[in-house]
């Protein structure tokens, strides 16, 4: 009898490409995601891709059979991981995607908001450009202090430019040891608390965990030297929303990018639309050609290895 495999969400063709020459599987591409609909989608199916919808303890139930999530990305706080586990499903995620994208977009958000917020309105607008004296319009990344928190594979990635950019590079990951760091031209920190103080520039690249979740409040922000610049693209919950909102308010810190929030899609109500001091992009660092195609692959490998016996068990989220 073939596998069925859900498709939840579209995907790049190049990961359903994989599934073409494979006679003992099946697949359907599955993009309404109302639950009453995916139910019914899920009863007989063997494994699913999963992108952005919330995989409660609903839908998981729906699927009697299912014995693989793929995750299309690195991140899996969309998923009943207790449910999940009491079940014996496999979580299988991407990590070898999205880094060099990541890593790339986190200095997209680092050099535009150096260079000023609103440096094109300037540019177009003010007839009196040349003569101003209070534009600090550009800050260097040469020589600054970086903080990254989370020594991932994208956290290895960001190093590697930061290098290149002669910048001094302090990492907080407690799980990461100090010699490993040092190879890739990194100082270890055991408290990101204390270093954070010293900070040009902070990036966030660490999982939604208890032990995460509002790392960033409103103490480390009021902390933080005023000429800071503070990037998240891991998760939302890391930072408190609220207190970073705050903190801008009152100028404790310079600037900030945000490609994640505690809520997604971020709601209209949320007054960080409206902050002038925020750099926000919909959740889509790793909206890239190269990386859509990458994680597209990884998902559907991951099922296909899995049903082979050889699934990668660095690919394998330990519930």
């Amino acid at each position: 009898m073939k596998k069925k495999i859900l498709i939840i969400e579209k995907i790049h063709e190049d990961g359903l490409k994989l599934l073409d020459s494979r006679k003992d599987i099946e697949y359907e591409l599955v993009e309404n995601c109302e639950t009453n609909y995916l139910s019914e989608k899920l009863k007989d199916c063997d494994a699913i891709t999963l992108r952005n919808i919330d995989f409660n303890k609903e839908l998981i139930t729906a699927a009697p059979k299912l014995k693989i999530i793929s995750r299309h990305g690195v991140g899996y706080d969309n998923v009943d991981l207790q449910t999940a586990k009491e079940r014996n499903i496999i979580l299988a995620i991407t990590p070898k995607a999205n880094s060099v994208s990541v890593a790339e977009h986190v200095f997209f958000m680092m050099l535009n908001i150096s260079r000023g917020f609103d440096i094109y309105d300037t540019f177009t607008r003010e007839k009196d450009f040349e003569t101003r004296t209070d534009l600090d319009l550009t800050k260097e990344l040469w020589n600054k202090n970086i903080l990254i928190i989370g020594f991932g594979r994208t956290g290895k990635s960001l190093i590697k430019r930061c290098i290149g950019f002669d910048m001094n590079v302090f990492v907080y990951d407690p799980y990461i040891e100090k010699e490993l760091i040092k190879e890739y031209g990194g100082k270890k920190t055991d408290d990101y608390k204390t270093t954070i103080k010293d900070m040009d520039y902070v990036s966030v690249h660490t999982p939604l965990t208890k032990e995460t979740k509002n790392m960033i409040n409103i103490e480390v922000l009021n902390s933080m030297k005023k000429s800071s610049i503070l990037i998240n693209t891991a998760r939302g919950g890391v930072i408190n929303e609220k207190d970073l909102n705050e903190a801008l308010n009152k100028n404790n810190i310079f600037g900030v990018g945000l490609d994640v929030y505690e809520n997604e899609p971020i709601s209209l109500n949320n007054p960080l639309l409206k902050n002038k001091k925020i750099f926000l992009t919909p959740h889509a660092a790793t909206h890239t050609k190269e990386c859509t195609i990458r994680m597209a692959k990884d998902t559907v490998q991951n099922i296909i290895d899995f049903f082979d016996n050889k699934l990668e068990q660095s690919n394998i989220v330990k519930l």
